[in-house]
């Protein structure tokens, strides 16, 4: 079906349940940011692709919300569709709910799918429409419209991340986070997150795309633990992993029962779980909301996940040279495009020892795509590569030992002295971050300000943020801590690992990102208390081609060279041949 005949059907819908507006929220039941293809609901009926957006629908109108990293994908996605672009963020913007009031008559009615809704925008919409005569309903309207949503049944196992590379035993999780619900005065707890499903049980599956997760809820007590699951997922290994941890199995389709007889329990459970969850429980339980305490322990990775971050780096980073040899020695002889060039980096990637898949889809942007900051090149239709202007390379792997994620920016021939200068500013606000010492307490967004300052000084920035949080072998985007200008109470805490990467995007011009992974650790203590510094995680050079070494400030300038003198000492004795000696010319002190 066509976009607007989607949209035709949504509203007849509509019409039939008395509905005025319909919001559809990028979400599946667990609130997971890359989504299983049955749950990918916003992209079915907008087209838009990107990873962060919701829609809404009302009688005659449509419209979508993003944010800046994929306004030029958004608009091009959205063209023809009668559905209008709201770029969140942006002044002028108006809040959806606020859209909404204005488009929707008094006493009118919204609805949303609850079971895709966190209840945080739940209760958000509530406060905003109660006190204007405006109903809010649980109606999911696209689950008779969507037919074949669901792509087969396929079972993907689970398996076990065992404790020698996940570091800490199930038991002890547990009992962390037991310590945790017994601070709050909580008898149980949900978890729905599935990467919190996942780091607690140090289990692994392949339900989502690029995430190594599975389908599960938790429920928890003082005294019971039980992983709800497609139970033709569970092998005989992983049930006695489970049993061994006195940890039960459930049925996934038995857990709205199961909670919906839980009475008089005072229930902790995150803000961001679905509101389904919160509508069978709310009524003979007390609900502590309150954001799961295994978010955070995950978050904070133990020397074993560090190891293997710091592992998994030399042989992706081994990869990654290999590839960009590839790259910059083929471009222009060989046919290639954005597409192909992903699948060639897959490859060289699946070479490596314990490689699982990628970390998420590699953005490949050539020349004015590099400025789509999420770009995803079609398999037909992505452009042709030649050796000239500049290309963005934004990818990474998943490993049985730990998750990566790197951009670099390169020249494939002649590129402006804007775009040299514009490299040179981003690189600089990433190495100014990559150098800094701070206080014990300090925050994300205390530190993006640091990456910035060089395009700020030049009147440029970028509209994404500077830093996300990584998963051991776990999602590529992980919290609660962040890099970036929205206040976020988390403050950074060693074994944090965050990625470090400034940009700059020239619309239909170029795009430069240039990435490293980092490791929040101690540095000293001083009479002004505990101060913290980051480890340098990736392991790969940049372009020398395209910096300006007069705009580099004397330490940004010995950073770099100290950087490129320890990917040598880390990647050399693994490379061999030309590839070699091309590396030995990229490291040179610039």
């Amino acid at each position: 079906m066509e976009i607007q005949e989607k949209i035709s059907l949504l509203r007849d819908k509509m019409a039939e349940s008395g509905v005025d507006a319909f919001i559809i929220y990028s979400a599946d039941p667990h609130l997971s940011e890359y989504l299983p293809t049955e749950w990918q609901e916003r992209k079915w009926i907008t087209g838009f692709t990107g990873s962060a957006g919701f829609a809404v629908f009302t009688r005659d109108k449509a419209a979508l919300w993003t944010d800046g990293r994929y306004f030029v994908q958004a608009k091009t996605e959205l063209a023809g569709s009668g559905i209008e672009l709201m770029k969140d963020g942006v002044i002028g913007t108006p809040d959806y709910r606020d859209w909404i009031l204005s488009e929707i008559p008094a006493g009118g009615t919204v609805a949303v799918n609850a079971l895709a809704t966190s209840h945080a925008s739940w209760k958000a919409l509530e406060d905003k429409f109660n006190n204007k005569n405006i109903g809010l309903k649980n109606l999911p309207l696209l689950k008779d419209i969507w037919t074949g949503r669901n792509p087969g049944e396929v079972i993907k196992p689970v398996f076990i991340h065992p404790e020698d590379r996940a570091g800490q035993s199930v038991s002890a999780k547990i009992s962390a986070i037991r310590k945790k619900m017994a601070e709050q005065d909580a008898t149980a707890h949900i978890i729905g997150s599935l990467d919190d499903v996942a780091w607690t049980l140090n289990l692994r599956g392949s339900d989502v795309e690029a995430n190594p997760v599975f389908l599960g809820y938790i429920l928890l007590t003082e005294n019971s633990a039980k992983l709800f699951v497609d139970l033709e997922k569970i092998s005989e290994d992983v049930s006695r992993h489970l049993s061994e941890s006195s940890v039960q199995i459930s049925d996934y389709q038995d857990f709205f029962n199961e909670i919906e007889r839980l009475e008089g329990e005072r229930i902790l459970i995150s803000p961001n779980s679905n509101q389904s969850i919160f509508e069978s429980i709310k009524n003979k339980n007390e609900i502590i909301e309150a954001p799961a305490p295994g978010n955070l322990l995950k978050a904070i990775k133990n020397e074993t996940e560090l190891e293997g971050f710091r592992k998994v780096m030399v042989r992706d980073g081994v990869a990654m040279v290999k590839f960009l040899y590839w790259l910059t020695h083929n471009a222009g002889r060989e046919a290639m495009t954005e597409h192909s060039i992903g699948e060639k980096l897959r490859e060289m990637r699946a070479e490596g020892e314990n490689f699982v898949g990628e970390s998420f889809s590699s953005i490949i942007g050539y020349q004015g795509n590099g400025a789509i900051v999420h770009y995803s090149a079609p398999e037909n239709g992505s452009a042709e590569v030649e050796a000239e202007g500049s290309i963005l390379i934004d990818s990474g792997g998943q490993y049985l030992e730990g998750t990566t994620d790197i951009t670099r920016t390169m020249a494939l021939g002649e590129v402006s002295e804007e775009f040299k200068r514009d490299s040179t500013l981003v690189l600089k606000g990433m190495i100014r971050l990559s150098m800094v010492k701070f206080p014990k307490g300090t925050r994300g967004t205390h530190l993006d300000a640091i990456a910035r300052l060089p395009l700020w000084m030049d009147a440029k920035d970028y509209a994404h943020g500077t830093g996300h949080g990584i998963g051991s072998f776990l999602n590529v985007h992980e919290g609660p801590q962040n890099i970036r200008k929205d206040l976020n109470p988390q403050e950074l805490l060693p074994g944090m690992v965050c990625s470090n990467e400034p940009g700059f995007y020239a619309e239909g011009k170029y795009g430069i990102r240039h990435e490293n992974l980092i490791a929040v650790r101690e540095w000293q203590n001083s009479e002004s208390g505990d101060f913290y510094e980051f480890e340098t995680l990736t392991i790969c050079p940049f372009f020398k081609d395209i910096i300006v070494k007069e705009l580099l400030a004397e330490e940004e300038l010995s950073w770099l060279n100290d950087y490129h003198r320890w990917c040598g000492e880390k990647l050399l004795p693994l490379l061999s041949g030309e590839v070699k000696e091309w590396f030995v010319e990229l490291i040179k002190p610039l």
